[in-house]
């Protein structure tokens, strides 16, 4: 084993920085084992530099995150802060000055992912980066390396635990979503400004970063539609019921069925209770992989949390350190098929309608007759009137599978009945 240390410097030290030197820390033996080397924490660069952090020498704490990563004796820089600035600056600079990093920022590597990877292969430099999507679940490296040499068709997955936590709520007790949101928040769940999260924002990014790995192309977080869960309500859950799905908050990236393009979206879907997906309960994450070769894959576990991101940032930590000793790098930037995305509009699936409308005879057949202009065939229609009378009924319609634009026209021609009274959900129905 080599005994002079390997030096890594620590930018941000919260919830998960703080586990990541910990776990350096206490299971140091065992790290050098794995690695041939010891790893040194050579400092860690934090905004409040008076707060006491447990089992971390103070001498080691700065506020000068700069000189700590041009210090040109570092050899891997962990970046745990998140954000775009100063996180770019900081790794395009450890990169410059002889560092390869590990990150688990999501929302920069959805949106420079490409330049970052760009500059670490100019610099003979690793970017690592499995805690940024998932994480403690393996998902990066598997779609990296264990399915390198297969073909992968769809991505579709539950990567917010927050969400999944309300959605699951909501399913099992027939809470409202802002009782799920307030519980969610009181267990320490959802941000006390949840909308990253309950909008969808936190879903694209990692989207974003599964689809251009899985599909081998350039996906920015621009690309990808997204669609927030906070107009779901328990009168949609008791919908899906009736239709044998729950409702999640789903990211799903698919290869075109020609392989011409690829699409990446964020939003609430029905889904199978037969389905893998459907069953995963609380915070936890999950992600189903359909591949032309290994076929149906599913990743599972906590998606969230210091510890269980810690583990994905140390792993990623040994691979690079491993790399350093060997003098190579590991995998890098495949993009090399360079696929257009498709809009939202070519979008294939079936949908789940539900109307207010006048209760008088005629208006099924109204309704029935805009989707048959619009090229939108009916599966199953179910009408019921109000129990508080009014005049009016309640009308479901769940489709066959068609178009986003098709969709969106229909609804559109809907809107403009005067037997309409109003579109009360739109929603997707995946899985099947």
């Amino acid at each position: 084993m080599r005994t002079r240390p390997l030096k890594v410097a620590l930018l941000g030290c919260g919830v998960v920085g703080s586990e990541v030197a910990r776990i350096m820390t206490t299971h140091a033996d065992d790290l050098a084992a794995r690695i041939g080397a010891p790893v040194e924490l050579a400092g860690v660069a934090v905004r409040r530099p008076s707060k006491v952090r447990e089992g971390i020498d103070p001498a080691l704490v700065t506020t000068d995150a700069t000189a700590l990563v041009k210090g040109g004796d570092i050899d891997v820089v962990v970046e745990v802060i998140g954000g775009i600035e100063p996180a770019r600056t900081l790794i395009t600079t450890a990169f410059e000055h002889g560092a390869s990093v590990v990150s688990a920022n999501k929302a920069l590597l959805a949106q420079d992912g490409a330049a970052l990877h760009a500059l670490a292969e100019e610099q003979g430099r690793d970017l690592y980066y499995e805690a940024a999507v998932a994480g403690a679940i393996p998902l990066i490296r598997p779609l990296r390396e264990s399915l390198a040499g297969d073909k992968v068709n769809r991505v579709l997955g539950i990567v917010n635990g927050t969400t999944n936590f309300i959605l699951d709520k909501m399913d099992s007790t027939g809470a409202g979503y802002q009782e799920a949101l307030d519980e969610a928040t009181a267990l320490g769940y959802a941000e006390a400004d949840p909308t990253a999260d309950v909008e969808g924002f936190d879903a694209a990014a990692k989207a974003a970063i599964l689809a251009g790995i899985a599909f081998h192309t350039r996906v920015r977080l621009d690309d990808v539609y997204r669609e927030g869960m906070t107009e779901v309500t328990a009168a949609d859950f008791a919908s899906a019921k009736r239709m044998g799905c729950t409702i999640k908050l789903l990211a799903i990236c698919e290869r075109a069925a020609d392989g011409g393009s690829v699409t990446a979206r964020v939003h609430p879907a029905m889904i199978p209770l037969s389905h893998p997906l459907a069953s995963v309960r609380g915070a936890y994450n999950a992600v189903f992989v359909e591949s032309d070769a290994a076929g149906q894959l599913m990743f599972y576990g906590p998606g969230a949390g210091g510890a269980p991101t810690a583990s994905a940032v140390l792993g990623d930590l040994v691979a690079v350190c491993r790399n350093k000793l060997s003098g190579a790098t590991g995998p890098g930037d495949s993009a090399y098929t360079q696929l257009p995305v498709s809009s939202m509009g070519e979008v294939v699936t079936r949908y789940h309608i539900s109307l207010d409308v006048a209760d008088k005879p005629g208006v099924l057949a109204q309704v029935a007759t805009v989707f048959a202009e619009h090229g939108v065939s009916i599966d199953t229609v179910r009408q019921q009137g109000r129990q508080d009378g009014g005049g009016e009924a309640s009308l479901v319609v769940v489709t066959h599978r068609a178009s986003d634009a098709s969709l969106n026209g229909t609804v559109e021609a809907l809107r403009n009945l005067d037997t309409v009274r109003g579109v009360a959900s739109i929603m997707r129905v995946e899985g099947e």
